[in-house]
Order: C-alpha cells, then structure tokens, then sequence
C-alpha cells in the first residue's frame, strides 16, 4: 500500500534512523512519509487491535503522521521502530480514553507481552498476539466473558453486571481470576518460546 510519495532519490538501503536524521535535517517530508511508510503495516494492526474497527484504523494511520511530525521534533528518538509502536499505542488509548471520558486500564498492565521488547520483529508480535488470543480461548467462559468486557470493550463492574447477570462480587472474581490466568498461561508460552 503506497501511503506517501516517495522521495526522488532512493532511500531504501537506508536504515531507520538514518532516514530519520537525514528528514530531520532536511525537513524533507518525503523522507518522514518513506519512513513511515515502511511501518504503517505495524500501526495499522496495533490501532485495529485498539480500535475494533478497520476504518477508524485507517483513519488513525493517517492522524498518525500529522501527529508524528509534531512529535519527531520535539521527543529525542533512538529507535524509531520501538518509538514508533509506543506513539501509536499511546494515540489510540487516548483515543479511547477521549470516548469513554474515564479511566481505561490497559491489558498490558496485567500481562507482558513480548511485542514490547521488541516491536519490530513483525513475526515476534504476532506469534504474542496468537498466543494471548489462544490464551483468552482457554479461559472458563465466564472469566473470558468478563476478560472481554473489560479489558476490550471498556466496560466497567457495573456495566458487566447488567449485561451478563452475574452478581458484582462474581465479576470481580472472575476477572482477577481471568487476568491470573492469563497472565500464567502467557508466562508458559514464553517459557516455550
């Protein structure tokens, strides 16, 4: 998918952070939107995972640039990659924080996931991402119910007692239970790994 236009002299044979000084002392936006463009792949799954919807996605890609040219210019930047997945994960929570007008509390408080130590290894994330939806599978239904109201709809203890029937004090227990598990199941898949 071609996001931006390409600068007239190729750029390709040139690493990330390289690009990233070169645009830097250019101001060349050709060479910001190459740069980019050689990761937008990755953007655009981390806002799907965070958005749930394929054009809000899309559309965030897009505010994403206008918002990485601000940033690029005032954060230091050592590895793009890595600052790169973190902007963009920080865009949609506040995205979704800005909807919900509360407090949204991250899965990835309760479970580590490797896609933070190393975001550009593109295999390494999915395989993570498998295995934490493959983890949610083995749940017992009713803390996946829970896990699921949550952690990714957002949902709060009140909303998830009036949408499943369960008391407060069973939705309580099952997501804690639910993140226990999670998180030991996770912990097993890196141990194999």
């Amino acid at each position: 998918m071609n996001w931006f236009q390409r600068s007239k002299k190729s750029t390709t044979a040139l690493d990330d952070e390289s690009l990233l000084t070169r645009y830097q002392s250019t101001g060349d936006l050709a060479l910001l939107g190459e740069l980019y463009e050689r990761h937008t792949e990755m953007v655009y799954y981390v806002c799907f995972r965070y958005l749930k919807d394929g054009e809000r996605a899309k559309d965030a890609v897009m505010q994403l640039f206008e918002e990485l040219i601000i940033k690029v210019e005032k954060q230091e930047v050592k590895k793009f990659v890595t600052w790169l997945y973190v902007l963009t994960r920080n865009f949609c929570l506040m995205q979704l924080r800005s909807e919900k007008k509360m407090q949204w509390v991250s899965m990835q408080e309760f479970v580590e996931f490797p896609v933070d130590v190393h975001p550009e290894d593109r295999e390494e994330k999915e395989t993570s991402l498998v295995a934490l939806e493959k983890c949610l599978e083995k749940l017992p239904e009713k803390q996946k119910k829970s896990i699921d109201l949550f952690f990714l709809n957002e949902k709060c203890y009140k909303d998830i007692v009036d949408i499943t029937g369960y008391s407060l004090n069973e939705v309580k227990s099952y997501i804690q239970n639910g993140k226990r598990n999670l998180k030991n199941c996770m912990d097993n898949h890196r141990e194999k790994a």
